[in-house]
């Protein structure tokens, strides 16, 4: 496109950014479901082989309907390029493995995604990468464990399930003194409520699964930053490992980012109030909402953070045993480990999630058996209040 979509506003950019139209002129994105390409003679091959012609070669490696979802995501994040994978985690290993040997050292924030920490505390251990789990709500923690060799700071935020916030800002200052760079997984922030590269991270993951596709339809997942770092560090993994999306799935991220802004929206919307009903019932013993004042990092949030999430986190009075018969009553909102649906999801992490962490490691996460974690849909508002109260009474 010749159009400058920087200048544009995040609701024209998912809509518009990237598209790339074939002969025939159409409207809806195509999707160019092939594995190979044409070459119209053995030397137009050997100079794609080379670099020396752009173009496409194989779908492993790139693809036209894989690449306008890219540049979209790209136009979004402010960043200058992106590769897109098969799944969320697919992303988070590519992104935190592709720039790493034996011998390095990755600092990485303990509350993370249940497969997340065992990429970063069991599988980067076996091929000789060290790891040191971090409570990340401190700088002092991450300053505290830097090592000669640390190459690497991994982080979500807002965290999963208990929506800690970490000052990326912060962290982004102290990788940068060290010459390490900074993975952030904003997916609980959604690239509309948090930009960690302008607040200093070098590299954004996130699961499209989640809010991008938020109609739980397909997987999917992205990696993004600056050019050099995906030449030189991401490029030759993608290409010979094969984490690749499916055209298919592009297409259907690709839709689903045209109403992001929409659906996250309400979604926020909903969040906020549920929240404020439940921090107010007499059931309820906790909640964790960064759009409210009483979050235990809320300086943080208003500093990095434009919306308050579509996710609660709640402690429901009673245990395990009160938070499941709060689900089972639920009638609305359905049971499910996914999140930023189009539909209300709520799932009980330590059984679910990270069921995988010793009751030691929930514990300093602060996940106990009657935790939570809620995911507000498009249902009307007024109709999800209703459902989480009737739940309640039953409780």
């Amino acid at each position: 496109m010749t159009n400058d979509t920087r200048n544009w506003k995040p609701a024209t950019q998912l809509v518009h950014a990237g598209t790339l139209r074939s002969g025939f002129g159409e409207m809806s994105e195509a999707m160019f479901l092939t594995q190979g390409y044409l070459y119209e003679t053995a030397q137009q091959a050997e100079a794609r082989f080379k670099g020396e012609e752009p173009g496409f070669i194989y779908s492993r490696y790139a693809n036209p309907t894989v690449d306008m979802f890219e540049k979209r995501m790209c136009a979004l994040e402010g960043a200058e390029d992106a590769r897109a994978t098969a799944s969320g985690m697919a992303a988070v290993a590519a992104a935190v493995l592709c720039g790493l040997k034996a011998g390095d050292h990755i600092v990485a924030a303990r509350a993370l995604f249940g497969s997340c920490r065992w990429i970063v505390e069991t599988l980067a251990p076996k091929y000789g990468i060290e790891a040191t789990l971090i409570d990340g709500r401190e700088i002092a923690n991450w300053e505290g464990a830097v090592k000669p060799n640390t190459r690497l700071f991994f982080l979500e935020s807002p965290t999963n399930p208990t929506l800690e916030v970490v000052d990326i800002a912060a962290v982004a200052s102290l990788a940068n003194s060290i010459g390490a760079r900074v993975v952030v997984d904003n997916v609980f922030a959604t690239p509309l409520q948090q930009k960690p590269l302008q607040l200093g991270a070098h590299v954004v993951v996130y699961s499209a699964t989640k809010h991008i596709d938020g109609q739980g339809r397909c997987l999917g997942g992205i990696v993004l930053s600056d050019k050099k770092w995906i030449d030189e560090n991401l490029h030759d993994y993608f290409r010979h490992t094969g984490p690749s999306m499916s055209p298919f799935n592009a297409w259907v991220l690709l839709k689903g980012l045209e109403t992001l802004p929409l659906r996250v929206g309400q979604q926020t919307a909903s969040a906020g109030r549920v929240a404020d009903f439940l921090a107010g019932h007499p059931k309820i013993a906790r909640v964790i909402y960064p759009g409210r004042a009483d979050h235990p990092q809320a300086v943080i949030v208003k500093k990095q953070m434009s919306g308050g999430s579509t996710l609660i986190c709640l402690d429901v009075k009673g245990g395990k045993e009160a938070a499941f018969a709060f689900q089972n009553a639920l009638e609305i909102v359905k049971i499910s480990n996914n999140l930023g649906d189009a539909k209300s999801l709520i799932t009980h992490p330590a059984t679910t999630t990270h069921k995988n962490l010793t009751d030691e490691a929930r514990a300093e996460l602060g996940m106990g058996p009657g935790t939570l974690r809620l995911s507000l849909g498009l249902e009307d508002a007024d109709d999800l209040l209703k459902d989480v109260e009737q739940a309640l009474a039953k409780v």
